[in-house]
Order: C-alpha cells, then structure tokens, then sequence
C-alpha cells in the first residue's frame, strides 16, 4: 500500500486520480487551495467506500510545502507517490497580458510543483524509493499561438523534471511526466472569456478570440479526466524507464510529430494544429463550422 500526495483534487485529474489510488487501498492526501474546495472529492470517495485525507495547500506558498510533507510522514511513517496535477491556464496574447498574470501562471505550473517535489526528495531520499509524476500538457511539446504563458510554464517543467530525474535515479526515485490532450477539466472549461482588464483594442484579438471559440467548440468531444486518473497509479508501479506518458491518441500523435523533424516541419505541424495559418497570413479569421 502507498502514501499519496496529489495537488489539485477539487476536479478534473487530481480528483480522478485521488480515486483511482484510493481504490486500490492506498493512502491518498488530496490538496485543494482552499477549505470546502474538496467536499466533492469527499461525497465521491464516500459513496464508494474509500477513504481520502484533504489537505489545504497553495502551491505558489512554497514555505508551506515542508510542514506539509513532515505532516504526512508522521501519520503515514512514508511518502511514496507525488502527483504534481495543480495548474492554471490564463488566455491572451504575450503582448496583452501583464506580468503579474505571467509569473502567476509560471509560479503555479512551474514553480509550485519543481518545489513541491524538492520538499518530497529528503524522504524519498531515506526510503531509497519514490515516484514523482508532473501532469504536463501537448502545451510542453509544441509551443501554440495564444499560448506563451502556459506553453512557458509546461516547456520549463517538462526540461526540469527530464533532468531532474538523472540527479535522483541513484536513489530508486522515478519520475514521469503525463502529456494529455484536451480534457474535460475546469482548465478548459474557465477559459470561456477574456480577462477582464484584456485591452478592449488589441492587435490581436481576433487571435485570442478564435483561440477561445475553438477550445469551447472542442469540450463536447473532450476525453473524461478518469483515463488520466486510471493511468496515474500504472505510471506509479512503472520501473521508471519511461519518462513521457501519452494519455490518449491525440497525445500519442504530436509526440510523434515534434520529435525528429526539421524547423520547416515542425512550423508546418503546430500552424495546423493551433489553426493559426490564416492569422500567420494576415488574413480575417475563418468562419466557424459545425463540422
């Protein structure tokens, strides 16, 4: 039986994989940012007979982590699994969007769970064992328009937590990152607006505007959150040896597609997939279809 930790349970992944470890008899802490934010957690684990421990955490107040982890080693003698699933998306072109929105996101996707983990090492350090799983994004593979911040955020953590795992190997410490495409999560489905303070005469409104329209169009075919939940605890007993973990088919595709190609390709790749060609070419936006 493992002792879990998992950030981000109050919906989508972090609450699918606090189940899905739970099921199987393991002892799971589910963060949420604030108190109340894990009743839903609570009232599923409930109904199926599980048990489920929530803990209040912020992951942009990195002074917070030790205390957490010193807590879960003192009930559970051991800290086995850390699931890095806490994230936030905020829409806008680079240009338009102030600092502070920038480095929130970079300290909440980035940041927050590259320290979370620096906090976990000691113990997994002692028991010469442990897995760290970062939920990463297509975002971390293929650099999209209308995305920098997020796109930053998950390029940094995919490049960190390669490299981290070659410092910690020696020790049994296994990392993983989950590469997911579109979902059924509230990363997407809060992204149906502009911020409020967004420059009503941007240059590039029609972009951002096209971008939103096309991600609200995609939530009625989005994948449930439980196939990345259910995947959770397969990369949790992985011998380590495979870094990235596709989720689904579309995942599977462009880590296929921005691996061994040239500049011209790869540019090729991502103008079709974020279906951007026609901003690229100065032209109106394209009219939305049904198809």
């Amino acid at each position: 039986m493992a002792v879990v930790l998992i950030t981000g349970c109050n919906s989508g992944f972090g609450m699918a994989g606090a189940l899905a470890f739970a099921r199987r008899g393991d002892t799971v802490y589910g963060t949420v940012r604030e108190p109340g934010r894990g009743d839903t957690l609570l009232d599923h684990a409930r109904q199926e007979g599980l048990e489920v421990r929530i803990e209040v955490l912020d992951v942009t107040r990195p002074d917070t982590f030790p205390a957490l982890v010193e807590k879960i080693v003192s009930e559970s003698e051991r800290l086995d699994v850390l699931v890095n699933n806490a994230g936030i998306l905020l829409p806008g072109a680079w240009e338009d969007l102030c600092e502070e929105d920038i480095r929130r996101v970079m300290e909440t996707n980035f940041f927050g769970p590259m320290l979370l983990s620096r906090a976990v090492l000691p113990q997994m350090r002692e028991q010469t064992s442990g897995c760290i799983i970062m939920i990463s994004s297509l975002s971390g593979l293929a650099g999209l328009a209308a995305d920098v911040p997020y796109t930053a955020s998950k390029f940094a953590l995919e490049g960190a937590t390669e490299a981290l795992r070659h410092e910690v190997d020696r020790w049994g410490i296994r990392l993983a990152l989950v590469e997911p495409g579109q979902y059924a999560t509230a990363l997407f489905r809060n992204t149906d607006g502009l911020p409020a303070n967004y420059p009503p005469d941007s240059p590039y409104r029609a972009l951002i505007e096209n971008k939103l329209t096309e991600i609200q169009r995609g939530q009625p075919n989005a994948l449930p959150p439980e196939q990345v939940g259910e995947l959770l605890p397969v990369i949790a007993d992985s011998d380590g040896s495979r870094l990235r973990w596709p989720a689904d088919d579309l995942a599977r595709h462009v880590l296929g597609a921005m691996h061994g190609q040239d500049d011209n390709a790869r540019d090729e790749f991502l103008r079709g997939a974020g279906g951007s060609d026609w901003w690229s070419q100065g032209l109106d936006a394209p009219e939305a279809s049904d198809d």
